[in-house]
């Protein structure tokens, strides 16, 4: 795998991960009974977003290294998705 390709595997990752982290702990102002005038009622009263771009990286970056490992090496076998594939 090139430094591009690897790098372009990360960011997906990092985004999707980050996507599923983001609802994590997250409060609105109405159930702190705390709305601020002029703002949405669900706006969150604390993102933590230090703390979740943390973690989103370090998750990130274990599944990265197992997904450049699985490629890298030909853990996985993807000959029968192409061969199939042909045969249409």
């Amino acid at each position: 795998m090139n430094p591009f390709s690897a790098f372009v595997v990360f960011l997906i990752i990092w985004w999707v991960v980050l996507f599923m982290i983001l609802p994590i702990g997250v409060r609105g102002q109405a159930e702190e009974d705390d709305v601020a005038r002029g703002t949405e009622p669900g706006a969150p009263t604390k993102a933590n977003m230090r703390w979740k771009v943390k973690v989103t990286t370090i998750i990130t970056l274990i599944l990265w290294l197992i997904i450049c490992a699985v490629i890298t090496f030909g853990l996985i076998d993807l000959e029968w998705l192409v061969g199939d594939i042909e045969d249409f």
